[in-house]
């Protein structure tokens, strides 16, 4: 239902995200507010690559409770607090190894700061199915 789109007019991906995502007529959408490295108990997960982790794991729970999976996300806005190489290298290979292979289109944000100065993540998804 999902087609991708990296045309080779232009400048390729600097990772694993499409430029383009179609999404086929008569689909359900879902857009998933933004989510944050906290647990159920409303601990925040501690260090970076802990708080992308939890942050996948709550997208997938609200991704799971309207019937979709992580194959159903056409976007993936990602704002974070820490610049540089490091962090975009931890956001990587978290997202690629919980996406499993799947390709989204992608905008990635360093900003000054979220709700709380001990949140370093935050990610919002959209998704969509039939």
């Amino acid at each position: 239902m999902l087609k991708t789109f990296n045309p080779p007019e232009m400048v390729q991906p600097a990772s694993r995200y499409a430029q383009g995502v179609e999404v086929g007529p008569n689909a359900r959408w879902l857009y998933v507010s933004g989510q944050i490295g906290v647990a159920p108990d409303g601990s925040a997960a501690q260090g970076l690559e802990a708080q992308f982790e939890q942050t996948f794991a709550n997208i997938g729970t609200v991704l799971a409770a309207a019937g979709m999976g992580k194959t159903d996300i056409v976007k993936l806005t990602v704002f974070v607090t820490e610049p540089g190489a490091e962090t975009l290298g931890v956001y990587r290979r978290t997202r690629d190894k919980w996406m499993g292979g799947h390709m989204a289109a992608a905008t990635y944000l360093v900003v000054s700061g979220l709700a709380r100065a001990d949140f370093l993540v935050e990610i919002e998804a959209v998704a969509a199915a039939n």
